[in-house]
């Protein structure tokens, strides 16, 4: 771009110049032209003055010439000095006006014979021109050329290297969001691991504690059918001192076989398990429900997010 304004500007420095010149050749013409018709005006002047001069003279001629075909009287004499006189000056001055007429025609042939050569000089020097803006034309257009291949060539480059940096700008960011996707597969693989431990965590604090609960409720129930027991056996103590106390009193009353032996037959043979078996196998039941209750198998639910 430089080179072309540089290239721009000398051309118009080259223009500028041969307008000056072409310029300066149409005053020199047109002086030339004016100085060869005043030379011209006052060729044909000098001219009129000298035919002017010399027709004087040639009266005065022709005036002498008849005064001294007259009778020489003083008078006539007189006249005939006189008009000798005048012929002598108007031959003088035609002799004059000739010389003068000669010199503006010598100085008219001058200014044409120089203005001939100036013409000629005028045409040689614009055709020297015209082969030199040619040549100006030339190297312009030449160096034009050159500038623009230049440029031509730096804007390939640049292209090129513009693209390369694109595509290096390109893999880089591939390669970034390549790690990044990674990271953030790493990194959701750990969360739902995290999350997996967690949830595995709470599954068997809720097992644990399931557990406990469940543990908690038998030793109750134990509590409770061991109370039931103490108080069954108690009751059933009671009875038999009561029966016995009653066979006691039968057998005083009665013949036969004693009422306490009796009583501890019919106690004997009482029907059902005892109570103290019974709420044993009751606890035993709950207590194996509450250990089977919380355990699950297989794989843990999944969290709800």
């Amino acid at each position: 771009m430089a080179g072309r304004k540089k290239s721009t500007a000398r051309v118009s420095a080259v223009a500028k110049l041969e307008a000056e010149l072409a310029s300066l050749k149409t005053q020199l013409e047109k002086a030339r032209s004016s100085q060869e018709a005043g030379a011209k005006k006052e060729a044909d002047k000098a001219g009129k003055e000298a035919d002017k001069a010399a027709k004087k003279a040639q009266a005065a001629a022709a005036k002498v010439k008849a005064a001294r075909a007259k009778k020489k009287s003083a008078a006539q004499q007189k006249q005939v000095k006189a008009a000798v006189a005048a012929a002598a000056t108007a031959k003088k001055a035609a002799v004059a006006a000739k010389a003068t007429a000669a010199v503006a025609k010598a100085k008219l042939a001058a200014i044409v014979a120089e203005n001939k050569l100036a013409t000629k000089v005028a045409k040689a020097v614009a055709k020297e021109e015209a082969a030199i803006t040619k040549k100006l034309a030339a190297a312009e257009k030449k160096a034009a050329a050159a500038a623009a291949k230049k440029a031509a060539a730096a804007a390939k480059k640049k292209a090129a290297a513009d693209k390369k940096k694109a595509a290096a700008a390109a893999k880089k960011a591939a390669a970034a969001a390549k790690k990044k996707a990674a990271a953030d597969k790493k990194k959701a693989a750990a969360a739902a691991k995290k999350k997996a431990a967690a949830e595995k965590k709470k599954a068997a604090a809720a097992k644990k504690k399931a557990a406990a609960a469940a543990k908690k409720k038998a030793a109750a129930e134990k509590k409770k059918a061991a109370a039931a027991k103490k108080k069954a056996t108690a009751a059933a103590k009671k009875a038999t001192a009561k029966a016995k106390a009653k066979t006691k009193a039968t057998a005083k009353k009665k013949p036969g076989r004693p009422a306490k032996k009796a009583a501890k037959k019919t106690a004997a043979k009482k029907p059902g398990r005892p109570a103290k078996k019974a709420a044993a196998k009751k606890a035993a039941a709950k207590k194996t429900a509450a250990k089977k209750a919380p355990a699950r198998r297989g794989r843990p639910p999944k969290a709800k997010s």
